[in-house]
């Protein structure tokens, strides 16, 4: 491992030889990159997107993002001579008629909700284990606009075939764009060019959909991954791991035949899911309609939560300044894309703020060492979820027999109290995780080993736990806090004297206390009860 192999070498060689680039590639061919699956959840989003790419290639030859109107001629005896738009005629052409259309279309949109459900899970893995600290705050902002730029993606792809389907769901975003004060009709006139549904939102969709956003995809995914190759990738706390190091594989050969067998992998699952699994028959929806409505119309799952908000939403509007202000559609459009996008985009900073922490950090947490962000992540996962399950109230209704309105009524509750119950539940669970770290450390394993001590009592005899485990528990760190408390004179810090300070140091204190400290104790033989103790985290002046 002291020199790089022949097969870098020789390449290295070569191009330095012609562009002096030898002793780049030398050094980042070795690059290491350290081994955890969590790791590979950003790699599935990345390799749905290049398989979106290349799928998204191929429907492009032979769909047509027109609003003229045609006759049906094709091999789908059903729709026959049926009046429908250029752009329903030609996506019902590939599904049809085009030899693998049906595969590829059907293999684009399932690596459309993997590239969606990979960025989701990616970034709550982020969230969860604090890799979002400094330095990367920059590249946590490139991400949650990642996010965000993906479901405007899924939005327009969706409307393209105009199905009833798709048109079902682009007369509710020509809604929502029409709900907001002031602007919302030029928006709408914009997407739609004049009166819903009118004649360009497809073509304008199309343009949108191939090239406007990913392209604005591909630059932002090449300064993702060249701020992550540069900040070097965090990594899980364990055995000779600091912030200093990276304890892992190198790039070549071990990373990159890992990622290529993995992205083969990835493309495989897609093609059985293509094959086996069918999704968007929009054959069996017909042409859109505005007049008409497909029975039990469901958006894909990662626009549910918004389609829940708007039918778990009372009736309300207002006149504001000549202006009609229909917050039934308004707040449910904006307020939980607001919370959640906003809340994510600010929370490093937030975080900061609360903490007072500005180290560098490249060792993850342990979701379970930090309770209340574990705890935050987790209501916030709730709020969505239960969203996205009430998007679907008339489904559950009819399929449990259970009211509408009770579902309805029962949702509006739950994304309020649901939250909160899951912000308890996961705190007092991390609590009691790091208790059981702690007893680990301090009293050891069990072994199974029943001894009897002289008095005729009965143990159970503990064992030191695997090294490798034991540095993995001892990878908690404390919490930073702000130091709020007045000193001897009783003059309180500068920074406390205000009430944003007050109330800055208490969230502090809340937020970095640190219930349950680690400490090796001696394996005797003996189990002894543990009790947690009150520690306090590292502590910051706040000037």
């Amino acid at each position: 491992m002291n020199a790089p192999p022949k097969a870098i070498t020789g390449p290295s060689t070569f191009l330095d030889d012609r562009l002096g680039a030898g002793n780049f590639l030398k050094r980042n061919l070795r690059k290491v990159f350290p081994d955890h699956w969590s790791f590979l959840l950003g790699e599935i989003a990345l390799y749905s997107f290049v398989i979106l790419l290349l799928t998204g290639t191929f429907l492009t030859f032979w769909f047509k993002p027109s609003m003229g109107e045609v006759n049906y001629l094709g091999n789908y005896a059903p729709l026959y001579d049926v009046r429908m738009s250029e752009a329903y005629a030609s996506s019902l052409h590939i599904s049809f008629d085009i030899r693998g259309g049906l595969l590829v279309r059907q293999m684009h949109h399932w690596a459309a909700l993997l590239f969606v459900a990979g960025m989701t899970a990616h970034a709550l893995r982020i969230f969860f284990t604090g890799a979002y600290r400094k330095p990367r705050e920059l590249n946590w902002l490139i991400g949650v606009g990642l996010l965000t730029l993906a479901l405007l993606e899924g939005l327009t792809g969706y409307s393209l075939p105009d199905d009833l389907l798709s048109g079902a769901g682009l007369r509710i975003t020509q809604g929502v764009a029409q709900s907001i004060p002031i602007v919302g009709t030029y928006i709408s006139f914009f997407l739609f060019g004049g009166e819903y549904p009118g004649h360009d939102v497809i073509p304008r969709f199309y343009t949108i959909h191939i090239l406007l956003i990913p392209g604005i995809l591909l630059a932002l995914i090449s300064a993702h991954m060249i701020l992550m190759w540069v900040q070097k990738h965090t990594q899980m706390p364990g055995k000779a791991r600091t912030e200093k190091n990276v304890v892992g594989a190198p790039f070549y050969p071990a990373f990159m035949a890992k990622s290529g067998a993995f992205f083969l992998f990835t493309f495989g699952v897609i093609a059985l899911l293509g094959t086996f699994a069918q999704i968007n028959p929009i054959w069996l929806f017909g042409p859109y309609n505005p007049a008409n409505i497909s029975a039990g119309s469901q958006p894909d799952w990662y626009m549910g939560f918004l389609e829940g908000a708007l039918r778990l939403m009372p009736a309300w509007e207002i006149n504001f300044l000549g202006h009609t202000v229909t917050f039934s559609v308004l707040i449910p459009a904006l307020v939980p894309m607001g919370i959640i996008m906003t809340g994510l985009a600010l929370y490093p900073f937030l975080e900061q703020w609360v903490t007072g922490d500005r180290r560098e950090h490249h060792v993850c947490d342990r979701p379970r060492n930090n309770p209340h962000r574990t705890s935050i992540g987790i209501s916030a996962i709730t709020f969505y979820g239960i969203l996205w399950l009430l998007g679907a109230n008339d489904e559950i209704s009819a399929n449990f027999h259970i009211d509408l309105y009770t579902t309805t009524w029962f949702g509006r509750f739950a994304v309020f109290i649901g939250p909160a119950i899951a912000y308890w539940i996961t705190y007092r669970t991390c609590i009691g995780l790091q208790r059981k770290d702690a007893e680990v450390l301090s009293h050891g394993v069990e072994s199974g080993v029943i001894k009897r001590m002289p008095n005729g009592q009965y143990i159970e005899v503990h064992t030191p736990p695997a090294e490798d485990i034991a540095e993995h528990i001892r990878g908690k760190k404390e919490i930073p806090m702000l130091v709020g408390s007045a000193d001897g004179d009783g003059i309180p810090p500068k920074g406390a004297r205000s009430a944003i300070g007050r109330l800055r140091t208490k969230m502090s204190e809340a937020y970095g206390t640190d219930h349950v400290p680690l400490t090796d104790g001696h394996h005797n033989g003996h189990h002894e009860e543990e009790h947690a103790a009150v520690g306090a985290g590292e502590r910051k002046e706040l000037h």
